[in-house]
């Protein structure tokens, strides 16, 4: 589907058709030919909008002619809700300057995107692409840090919840944040290099203007946050799962040790009235206070072993 859009007194209107130095949004679902029909229409290589909807590829820019690609990779919700499956997964944003437009294409609905659209987003013109350009970096580095700050706080929870719980759902729903965590750092690292090299060709072709200038440094400091905090989620989230099957373990070792004490206890009885089962002469078998006797020895007997095993801490 593409659709049309540019500012008309300091507010985002969609168009009929492309006029000069409008924005050009392509997302699902894709018509038959659509891809073709662009290429043809704004003279667009079509390998750049094939490789804008490819969700393996790297982050990085391409020129051919007069025509730019800049790849960027962005956070999105998993569309699969499974068990084994990341909470969150990366895609590709394709930007594509060309003289005229400013065409976007993702293969999802982008929440980023979206938020361009509503009009969330101020002080965004297509008609500057530079600065255009650069807005749609930032807010894809303000949706990693707002998803990472997400999947951290659902970490804490379920941390406390492992505390007071020995499930594998708790465990399973760890995995999930940590997939998402590494989709993250390969991809927040990727986005670094890509904005470091478009920095030093000067490929947005910022030229002396300092504002802009020093927002591009402004984003590529905020990229960088983004990063380390992924990192060092990424870290915590290794400590805990080590830790917790540690406790696991020392847990289960523990349980084993007191079962097997308890058997030992409980094994006194039942040896003493084995040998009184036997059919051979023994002390106090022929009295009449014999079953007394038999039960006062195997307490006795158990509850020095209690003693015993409470001195040691070992029960």
């Amino acid at each position: 589907m593409t659709r049309y859009y540019h500012i008309e007194d300091g507010l985002i209107t969609e168009l009929e058709a492309p006029v000069l130095s409008c924005w050009v949004n392509v997302c699902p679902p894709f018509e038959e030919n659509e891809l073709t029909d662009l290429s043809e229409k704004f003279d667009i290589p079509h390998d750049f909008l094939i490789d804008s909807l490819d969700i393996d590829e790297r982050s990085r820019y391409e020129r051919e002619d007069d025509v730019r690609l800049i790849l960027v990779n962005t956070p999105v919700l998993n569309e699969i809700d499974q068990e084994n499956e990341a909470i969150y997964v990366t895609v590709p944003i394709g930007i594509i300057l060309t003289q005229d437009h400013v065409l976007t294409i993702s293969p999802n609905e982008n929440p980023i995107i979206q938020r361009f659209i509503e009009g969330r987003v101020k002080g965004f013109n297509p008609a500057k692409e530079q600065l255009f350009v650069l807005h749609i970096l930032e807010q894809n580095v303000l949706r990693f840090l707002d998803s990472l700050k997400k999947l951290n706080l659902k970490r804490n929870v379920i941390e406390s919840e492992l505390y007071n719980s020995s499930r594998n759902s708790e465990l399973k729903q760890l995995l999930r944040i940590e997939k998402s965590l590494v989709y993250f750092v390969n991809a927040l690292g990727s986005n670094e290099l890509l904005k470091i090299k478009m920095k030093r060709t000067d490929f947005l072709r910022l030229g002396e203007n300092k504002d802009d200038y020093d927002f591009f440094e402004d984003i590529i400091i905020d990229n960088g946050q983004a990063l380390s905090m992924a990192n060092i989620y990424t870290n915590i989230l290794s400590g805990t799962m080590e830790a917790y099957t540690s406790i696991v373990s020392n847990n289960l070792n523990t349980f084993i040790q007191r079962l097997t004490i308890v058997t030992i206890i409980l094994m006194v009885p039942t040896l003493v009235a084995s040998f009184y089962g036997m059919n051979v002469e023994l002390p106090f078998a022929t009295a009449d206070t014999a079953f007394y006797w038999i039960l006062l020895i195997s307490a006795s007997i158990s509850l020095l072993l209690v003693w015993f095993f409470r001195r040691k801490n070992l029960f």
